[in-house]
């Protein structure tokens, strides 16, 4: 590796890393960003999983935190060659009869979709999305800190740190508590347990305020997007360079690792307190997933129409039945008719599949480090909602939570979260410190999923960890307009 010396180093260019490695260099630093693979992105990646002309999102699909991350939207991003492309259904929920409750990005299209409902769904959800701008970068950010707007906090706090099932009670019919399920669901944590509304409660949020759209040509354009602009800041990228020890690294001032409390004691180790090392050895890793991308001869020919023209599809049924196959995943066992969240991004972007074809993308919980094939598994489930799907798949990819981690050293055991987000670490994530990102050696921060806000593609970390080195090691204090 080069000899040359930098302001510092960032080791990982998914969200995080890149937001880190943007946030340092706009200051003026030099930048140095490592990526262990030949192309940049971490979750963010689309290639042909499937067959020739068809493009996969390798991970990350449909980006809700992308549209409302503060710090995404502070970017000239759009100069560099992203567009978001906004479905009208942000995300359908299928029943067994033949209809579907949906999200849109209007609150009251929603709410009058819920019928007696509604009225509950207003009162739950409009004071937040009108106070949302004022706690986001408290919400998206370290927990430990004082609140800017304590009142408004206070009334998202009262009810995220709520289980998804006492909210889902509020709700009479089938219709509110299925939609309900199966956005808190991402959560993957038991819909029973304290803490599990408050995934649910953010990406409903962000879907009134900016929609759950797709990045037109797969989410690895979002990655060519930051990649693109971090270069015309000066920074330099360096690709194909995988981090195994910290001697091997070039002199800096500060290093910053966008990769999980496992890879951070396995190349920081002996620079790292025991006490420090005592704490991330006890960071708990989540619930894994099974992935399956499909190849397709047409459109997926989902019986409820309002499924035939949403972004994402929710697959599970009832309340009920969806909290009863993430509690099984818990306990480690495989549902028979897991949860499964669905995309269809060639609906709307004719750059994913040749002219006249489809893909599809879809996932399902399962436990942690499991390699049980769940493809006949989520393949039902569609079909269940579907029929007749199994007759138009062309070509299938299927990933297990193995394959998973090795694609991407950060998903320990195929957890994409990068931790659990329950209430024993949505305070201590990854340790329990006045600020998350710095660790016990001066000069070294992690920026990973496994800091707050955690996973999904927002920045978020990246950003609040590179403004804390700023902060510390060169006297700099920046913060994101409001």
């Amino acid at each position: 590796m080069e000899t040359k010396r930098y302001d510092a180093v960032v080791v990982g260019s998914g969200p995080n890393g890149l937001a880190a490695a943007i946030t340092l260099q706009r200051e003026g630093l030099s930048v140095l960003l490592l990526e262990g693979k030949s192309t940049i992105g971490g979750g963010m990646r689309t290639g042909e999983l499937t067959l020739p002309g068809f493009q996969h999102d390798v991970c990350a699909a449909i980006h809700p935190m992308g549209a409302a991350s503060p710090f995404l939207k502070s970017l000239p991003l759009q100069e560099f060659g992203l567009e978001y492309i906004h479905p009208e259904v942000l995300a359908a929920h299928p029943f067994d009869d033949g209809n579907a409750a949906a999200l849109y990005q209007s609150l009251n299209a929603t709410a009058e979709g819920l019928g007696d409902d509604g009225a509950t769904y207003r009162k739950l959800f409009s004071p937040l999305v009108k106070a949302w701008p004022l706690i986001e970068h408290h919400v998206l950010g370290p927990m430990l800190k004082m609140p800017l707007n304590p009142r408004r906090l206070a009334l998202f706090g009262m009810k995220s740190l709520q289980s998804g099932k006492g909210i889902a009670a509020r709700y009479k019919g089938k219709e509110a508590r299925g939609l309900w399920a199966g956005i808190a669901a991402h959560g993957m944590i038991p819909l029973e347990a304290f803490t599990s509304s408050a995934i649910g409660f953010v990406l409903t949020i962000a879907g009134h305020r900016d929609g759950w759209p797709l990045s037109r040509g797969g989410s690895q354009r979002i990655a060519d997007a930051l990649g693109g602009y971090f270069h015309s800041l000066g920074g330099t990228i360096q690709t194909d360079t995988m981090v195994e020890k910290l001697d091997n690294l070039p002199q800096a001032s500060v290093i910053l690792f966008d990769l999980s409390p496992r890879q951070l004691l396995d190349i920081c180790g002996e620079r790292l307190s025991p006490f420090y090392r005592w704490q991330l050895n006890r960071h708990r890793y989540g619930m894994g997933v099974f992935k399956v991308d499909w190849a397709l001869s047409e459109p997926v020919p989902f019986t409820a129409e309002t499924a035939r023209r949403a972004g994402t599809v929710h697959l599970g049924g009832t309340f009920e039945e969806i909290a009863r196959g993430e509690r099984e995943v818990w306990q480690g066992k495989h549902p028979d008719r897991p949860f499964v969240l669905f995309a269809q991004q060639s609906l709307f972007d004719e750059s994913r599949a040749p002219t006249g074809r489809h893909t599809g993308w879809a996932y399902c919980h399962v436990p942690n480090g499991s390699i049980q094939d769940m493809t006949d598994r989520i393949t039902a489930q569609v079909e269940r909602f579907a029929p007749g799907f199994q007759d138009i798949i062309l070509g299938i990819n299927a990933v297990n939570t193995a394959a998973m981690e090795r694609y991407n050293p950060n998903y320990i055991g195929g957890d994409i979260n990068g931790g659990v987000i329950n209430i024993a670490q949505l305070f201590n994530r990854p340790a329990l410190r006045f600020s998350p990102y710095r660790t016990s050696a001066k000069g070294i921060y992690i920026c990973s999923a496994s800091t707050p806000p955690g996973g999904g593609v927002h920045g978020m970390g990246g950003y609040h960890a590179a403004r804390q080195a700023l902060k510390d090691v060169f006297k700099i204090d920046v913060a994101l307009s409001r």
